[in-house]
């Protein structure tokens, strides 16, 4: 599937909302009925794809699962009811659509839960993993996943995972997360780390003693052999990247 924009055009919003219109105006004009009725069960359906469409990623299928109305609402009959998608609209995990009446004798507004599953190949567990575990390469397979099913992004280069330990425990066959995993320790405090500063076209380098542990991408301060203290970023095996 290509990629293309995630933010749909206002003429393609302007087409959905019709293709829709045409599905739902009579189904909710039953204020008591809480499903919404097949035919606007596939137009909501046919909505959420076209965004799933527009916003990617490639090598991806979707399935898309739609919810039910509140079955304590009370809707008024409504000649006209108008679907949109509602600010910030995005055709992945559990999301909504929204319905308004824009015709009849009591203005309304509801949304219609979604479950948008999006399958693409990722990183799984070959077996069950434990919380604090060091991850090695075998502990991972190539599998297809619901990319959608957590906020964190699913795992598809195994060097990310690689040699970092699991905050969490994973059970053999679930997707590997990136906030399953533990920032790398790259020194502890009072190992001898080497300082690098580096600028357009040069770099200087020297050492001196790391004043707290460093974890891959924090701050960390470092007292030089002349007792200066500096502040760097921890980037490798007793590596800190002193700015410029």
């Amino acid at each position: 599937m290509p990629n293309r924009s995630s933010t749909l055009s206002r003429a393609a919003r302007t087409a959905l909302s019709a293709a829709l219109a045409l599905g739902c105006a009579g189904v909710l004009a039953q204020a008591q009925e809480a499903d919404l009725g097949e035919a606007l069960v596939s137009q909501v359906r046919e909505m959420a794809s076209s965004a799933r469409a527009a916003e990617g990623p490639a090598r991806t299928r979707m399935q898309i699962e739609v919810g039910r109305l509140d079955p304590r609402l009370r809707l008024a009959p409504c000649e006209q009811v108008q679907p949109y998608l509602p600010a910030g609209f995005r055709a992945w995990g559990r999301t909504r659509v929204g319905l308004r009446c824009v015709r009849g004798p009591v203005a309304w507004n509801v949304y219609v839960p979604l479950q948008v599953k999006v399958f693409g190949p990722a990183l799984v567990a070959s077996h069950a993993l434990s919380a604090g575990q060091r991850v090695t390469e075998g502990d991972l397979v190539q599998a297809e996943v619901d990319l959608a099913e957590d906020n964190s992004p699913a795992l598809r280069d195994a060097s990310a995972a690689v040699g970092r330990n699991l905050s969490r425990a994973v059970m053999a066959g679930a997707s590997v997360r990136e906030s399953f995993l533990r920032a790398r320790q790259w020194f502890v405090a009072g190992e001898t780390v080497s300082l690098v500063a580096q600028g357009a076209g040069f770099a200087v380098q020297g050492s001196g003693q790391a004043m707290s542990a460093g974890l891959e991408g924090a701050s960390v301060r470092v007292r030089t052999e002349s007792g200066r203290i500096v502040s760097g970023v921890a980037v490798g095996e007793r590596r800190v990247e002193v700015p410029l």
